[in-house]
């Protein structure tokens, strides 16, 4: 049976999108072809996609390890609540402009997008190091959370765009995987530049947002190039498919589920979508889930040295291992999912363990047991950060309906960080009593 004649969708270049050949040759050789160019996608677009996606967490990293530093005495943060709006500043940008941005990765396409917001995130990450009050770190945590806003949800649908639903909860553990990385040797790296203190005439958290914003800058130069298209316009990409392994990758997500090509973009097409109960539900799951991640990202270094007395390099340092540690149980638990088709007893059992670590974290007598209690809270948001992810992409169907539920879900995300930016409270030191409960509950 020929490829080309038996369906009437069509990709880009015109022809249409398959089945598999019927023949038991032909199908070992198209299933042969679907494994090399998957993992031709894995090796281009998973590991971008993991570089990109830690610049939340690197923000998060350094403003955390320069939270015990000098710099909230320096900008006047350590007055009243201003840390913690800073923090909820950022969020508060960052959702506002989700569902616009999300479009924007559509319309505008990943490689212009994405290079261009990790840019200027790169830029003014730099620029925060030569900031003198807190007035002008508010306003750079505006200009911040507005860059980062299409990173989440964008690549939540670009990477939904290229797996079948089978194949998500790895992807997004591999995704989450790099972040981790990223954001742990951050955090040793965060420890090296606070040794450059006085040097340069900067000091130890200025060297943190200027060296890691050089970083930054030049990922996003280099991801015009390294990321790729949706999967019908993938052969435009730079040196990656070729006209007939973009059709034959465009042909097997059809038919997964047969939205490889988006209808026309109207705002009734957008706005009709939040009709759907479903998106509701899934962006309360992810409000919760950052209402506890918020908790721990931002305010680790601070919860190692207020709550369990470590000094400050040590509180730097320390931070870095339960992100490396968290590695594990995402790809267990995301293989695991993928493989027995597994959603919901995946969620029920990293929750579970997220209460455990919280209750080791805050009602164990011993720093190591609640140090250790890091880990365990640590590994369980992170790896139910991919399952939602894959949860929800395998609910929704529709490129717009992707984008919008991407952008809700990351909206409510963020929201929860603004929750979660307020329940570590630094007079409740050492136990942090409302960020444990609320958490737990």
């Amino acid at each position: 049976m020929s490829i080309k004649s038996l369906s009437s969708t069509h990709v880009s270049d015109g022809r249409a999108l398959t089945s598999r050949p019927e023949s038991s040759e032909e199908l070992k050789e198209s299933l042969r072809e679907e494994k090399r160019i998957r993992l031709k996608v894995d090796f281009r677009l998973c590991t971008i996609a993991g570089l990109l996606c830690s610049l939340n967490l690197l923000d998060s990293g350094i403003i955390s390890s320069a939270s015990v530093t000098s710099m909230l005495h320096d900008l006047a943060l350590d007055q009243g609540n201003r840390y913690s709006v800073s923090i909820l500043i950022f969020t508060v940008a960052s959702v506002c402009f989700q569902l616009p941005a999300t479009v924007a990765v559509r319309l505008l396409g990943p490689r212009i997008f994405f290079s261009l917001v990790t840019f200027c995130f790169g830029l003014i990450t730099l620029c925060i190091a030569f900031i003198h009050t807190w007035k002008e770190m508010i306003l750079m945590r505006v200009l911040l959370g507005i860059a980062m806003s299409g990173i989440y949800p964008g690549l939540a649908l670009l990477i939904s765009s290229w797996y079948r639903r089978e194949e998500l909860q790895l992807r997004f553990a591999f995704l989450q995987s790099g972040q981790l990385i990223v954001l742990a040797t951050g955090g040793i790296v965060n420890y090296g530049l606070n040794h450059l203190h006085g040097n340069g005439d900067l000091k130890g958290w200025q060297w943190m947002f200027l060296v890691q914003g050089l970083f930054a800058c030049v990922i996003g130069i280099a991801t015009y190039w390294w990321i790729v298209d949706f999967p019908e316009h993938s052969n435009q990409s730079f040196r990656f498919l070729t006209k007939e392994e973009a059709h034959i990758a465009s042909s097997r997500i059809h038919r997964d589920r047969g939205d490889v090509v988006p209808a026309p973009f109207t705002l009734k097409e957008i706005l009709r979508h939040f009709l759907d109960l479903k998106i509701y539900g899934f962006a309360a799951s992810f409000f919760l889930l950052n209402l506890v991640s918020t908790s721990l990202s931002y305010f680790l270094p601070i919860i190692l040295q207020s709550g369990m007395g470590f000094s400050t390099n040590k509180s730097i340092l320390l931070s870095a291992p339960p992100y490396y540690y968290a590695v594990i149980p995402v790809v267990l638990s995301s293989f695991v999912g993928d493989k027995y088709r597994l959603r919901g007893p995946v969620i029920v059992f990293n929750s579970l363990c997220l209460i455990a670590g919280f209750i080791m974290l805050g009602f164990a007598d011993q720093v190591t047991v609640r140090y250790i209690g890091t880990y365990l809270a640590t590994g369980a948001y992170v790896s139910n950060w991919a399952a939602l992810n894959s949860y929800q992409a395998s609910n929704i169907t529709g490129q717009w309906k992707r984008a919008v539920t991407a952008a809700a879900v990351t909206a409510c995300n963020g929201l929860g960080g603004v929750a979660g930016s307020f329940i570590v409270r630094q007079q409740e030191a050492p136990r942090y009593v409302t960020a444990i409960w609320v958490s737990i509950r």
